[in-house]
């Protein structure tokens, strides 16, 4: 029995360091829409918390503000100063980045 579940114990350790691989390499593509960016960030989250990871929510916001394209530096830089990203929400930081970005495509046209 205990070699039987000890498997599944190392299999469940690879995958989860895999997940935080590749949370860790995630970056946002130029021309990417921020939906696309955050769904994209929030499947792999779950996916680690799945495994039982503790990922907590500010890990995310800071993740998300330090890989997003040059053209959101200055929103990045003003979300920064403006809010306290320790109490900052993802949903809260998703909300502010999809306004900002249809400022830009707005301004684009």
């Amino acid at each position: 029995m205990k070699k039987k579940y000890q498997g599944t114990t190392r299999a469940k350790r690879q995958q989860l360091q895999l997940l935080r691989s590749e949370f860790e390499t995630l970056r946002m593509k130029s021309g990417e829409l921020v939906t696309d960016y955050f769904s994209q960030t929030m499947a792999i989250v779950n996916k680690m918390r799945i495994h039982d990871n503790k990922t907590e929510d500010v890990t995310i916001v800071e993740k998300i503000l330090r890989s997003m394209t040059p053209k959101f530096n200055f929103v990045v830089c003003s979300i920064g100063k403006s809010n306290d990203i320790d109490e900052l929400s993802i949903d809260e930081l998703q909300s502010s980045l999809l306004i900002h970005e249809h400022k830009i495509n707005k301004q684009g046209k």
